[in-house]
């Protein structure tokens, strides 16, 4: 490391040489010095305050991300790269002031104990035969500075055979004292009033982090243990130097100190944060991980918690030992089953087969299911164990509502090789804009919900030449059955009478209509004849229930005839009566109007897309074929003539009640039936199997 330092200091030292020729006095020379190296670092300095505004803008998008994939840390460092990509972020650069700072102090101190090489130009030949003269071991890491101590007090005989007298004079001349201490001098070694150069190096250290935690771009927006963190360890350090080297090194940290939280201030009011930062979003965003991360949390010491392991442990060591499982189903949470339902009656009632439940979910509704069915088998597995298990299963056919198998937690067996892996669809939307790249790849079968999402997987096959998939025409018994229940209730028959209901249902995603436009919506729509419920999705509530509140707050005392918000969850009469849907790209639009044949509006907000490169399939995706198809696309800066474009579609309903049922009848297969054809294949998947490893 020295001879590194060595290097390093010939400019630090030149420099400090400099101060020293300018101001006479080491001490103000070091003070001198500390301004110097802020100054000519300033444009880095202000390269760093940019990237930390840039940081903290972003900090809401994190956060939001954070939120959104809470506890898949595979795919949330994905997400944030992307992010930092797109936004020109350098995480690196935030480690670029603490580099510096330790190469600066290093530096300092090096020069400080080097003074005859750096300030006098002394060779290290002549400093070994100037040690010889007092005594002292020329390695030791102070001797010259015990040597200009011993030439300034007179007491280095036949010195002047070594330097010239020009060179003693100087060094006799050399001011190391400043405000009455010698500079030279470490605390431990002389104690007395030197004991207050540690105080005041912490004292120092202590209001720079203070100062920083409440002004400071980045260390403000931290969490009370990094900010108080930092501050300990900071005073800490600052304690230990000022206790163990020469006061001189003290004063430059002191000085450093004091002059960071004077640059702090003046680039604050230079390139103010205020101007480049949402801090209401943030604090929005900081309100939504908050509540993600303590979403189903259980206290380690509530019973629950205990309750929970136990039946994890107990259910993971169960599953592990059933020998011959034929079929395993994967749900998330318990309002997965919804996706399974028929297809699951369906296989119990047409075979002897025994249903293996796993659900992420301590309160799925399998489990009381299960108490009625003895050939439902559930078992409550966490994530992380899961992971495990997944990778030691062992069953014929494996299947799932969860897209990306394989990319990040949840991977095929490696115990088990011709594991059939079987893609059940809950959404009956696009294969290549609603989902990443290569969402399906690790996938052998996808029971396939219409001739659009065939066709897509088909040619993201050729596109990316990955692996062919076995593909079902299955179809989506959950939208089936929700238009069989909705097509026969009795308020469907009864549409249009007056008020008008008007359902404002959007999507959660950013730039939903509840965050971009739901005032001019409302202020257009709430007029005489016209009933507007605003319905937001469940998870918007969830996450951003402040958000609900201060809407709700807002339009508390609007008239109840014009305007309602439904946050009732339980109960789709809304969605039912409504005349017209006005959503953005929430999935209930497809429900909605396929259910009732009534059309929407769609408002092009923010289009929700998980995969950028969705074009080079070359096919429209669902989402937004679906636009002109069920309805009427506008846009957020037309919606002033929303309320005519309403009254139209009403007027109109009878046409489009023809053109959405014509277009569901070729939207997604075997309606009525999809759950017989899903059986079908499963249960002679299985017999396949079953014969060939006889």
């Amino acid at each position: 490391m020295e001879p590194i330092l060595y290097y390093i200091c010939i400019p630090l030292g030149w420099l400090m040489k400099l101060c020293y020729k300018i101001a006479g006095n080491y001490g103000v020379a070091i003070i001198l010095f500390t301004l110097l190296t802020k100054i000519v670092l300033l444009p880095l300095s202000v390269w760093i305050q940019k990237n930390s505004i840039a940081m903290v803008k972003i900090q809401p998008q994190i956060n939001f991300l954070k939120a959104k994939f809470q506890g898949n840390v595979d795919l949330l460092a994905d997400e944030q790269a992307k992010l930092f990509k797109k936004e020109h972020y350098h995480p690196m650069l935030t480690i670029i002031p603490l580099v510096l700072q330790i190469v600066l102090l290093l530096g300092v101190v090096y020069i400080i104990y080097h003074p005859l090489n750096y300030l006098f130009g002394v060779s290290d030949g002549t400093v070994r035969e100037l040690a010889a003269l007092i005594g002292e071991n020329a390695k030791d890491s102070s001797v010259q500075l015990k040597i200009i101590e011993a030439i300034k007090s007179g007491a280095v005989a036949g010195a002047d055979g070594v330097l010239s007298a020009r060179a003693l004079e100087k060094i006799a001349a050399f001011k190391l004292s400043f405000c009455g201490f010698n500079l030279s001098a470490v605390p431990t070694s002389v104690w007395g009033r030197y004991a207050v150069v540690p105080v005041l190096a912490g004292l120092s250290s202590f209001f720079m982090c203070f100062t920083q935690n409440l002004s400071n771009v980045v260390q403000k927006e931290q969490g009370k243990i990094n900010r108080y963190g930092i501050m300990l360890v900071s005073v800490g350090l600052s304690l230990y130097l000022g206790l163990g080297v020469p006061s001189g090194i003290a004063l430059y940290w002191i000085a450093s100190n004091l002059l960071s939280i004077a640059q702090m201030y003046i680039l604050n009011a230079v390139i103010s944060p205020k101007k480049y930062v949402d801090y209401k979003l943030l604090e929005e965003s900081r309100v939504a991980l908050a509540n993600a991360k303590n979403f189903g949390k259980t206290d380690k010491k509530d019973p629950l918690y205990r309750q929970m392991k136990e039946r994890e442990k107990r259910d993971y060591k169960k599953f592990k030992h059933i020998v011959n499982k034929h079929i395993v189903f994967y749900s998330e949470k318990s309002g997965f089953y919804k996706y399974y339902k028929e297809l699951i009656e369906e296989l119990l009632k047409r075979s002897n087969l025994t249903i293996h439940y796993i659900t992420n979910d301590y309160n799925d509704a399998i489990f009381k299911l299960a108490e009625s069915e003895p050939r439902i088998k559930p078992y409550y597995i966490g994530l992380k164990k899961l992971a495990i298990l997944m990778m030691l299963v062992e069953t014929d056919m494996f299947v799932m509502t969860t897209p990306d198998l394989n990319k990040y937690y949840l991977k095929r067996s490696y115990v088990k090789n011709d594991i059939e892996y079987v893609y059940v669809p809950h959404d009956s939307m696009s294969a290549h804009m609603g989902f990443r790249e290569g969402a399906f790849d690790a996938y052998d079968t996808i029971l396939s919900v219409g001739k659009h999402f065939t066709d897509e997987i088909r040619e993201i096959e050729k596109v990316y030449k990955s692996k062919p998939k076995n593909l079902v025409e299955f179809g989506f018994p959950f939208l089936d059955g929700l238009v069989e229940n909705a097509r026969g209730r009795a308020s469907i028959e009864n549409g249009g009478t007056e008020p008008k209901q008007i359902l404002i249902a959007p999507s959660w995603q950013e730039d939903n209509l509840l965050d971009s436009c739901i005032d001019e919506l409302l202020g257009n729509l709430c007029k005489d004849g016209f009933h507007v419920t605003v319905r937001p999705h469940p998870e918007y509530v969830k996450r951003y229930g402040y958000r609900m509140s201060e809407l709700t707050e807002k339009y508390k005392d609007y008239d109840s005839e014009k305007l309602s918000f439904e946050l009732d969850f339980s109960t789709d009469k809304s969605i039912y009566t409504a005349d017209v849907l006005i959503t953005d790209w929430s999935g209930v639009a497809a429900e909605f109007c396929f259910a009732t044949l009534r059309p929407a509006v769609f408002v092009n907000t923010k289009m929700k897309v998980s995969n950028p490169n969705w074009q080079k399939i070359g096919i429209v995706p669902s989402e937004i074929d679906i636009r002109d198809k069920l309805g009427v696309a506008v846009n957020k800066e037309d919606l002033g003539g929303i309320f005519e474009l309403v009254n139209g579609l009403i007027e109109n309903r009878a046409e489009y009640a023809e053109k959405i049922g014509k277009y569901y009848e070729d939207f997604t297969y075997n309606h009525g039936t999809a759950a017989k054809k899903g059986a079908d294949y499963i249960l002679n998947a299985l017999k396949a199997k079953r014969t060939k490893n006889k």
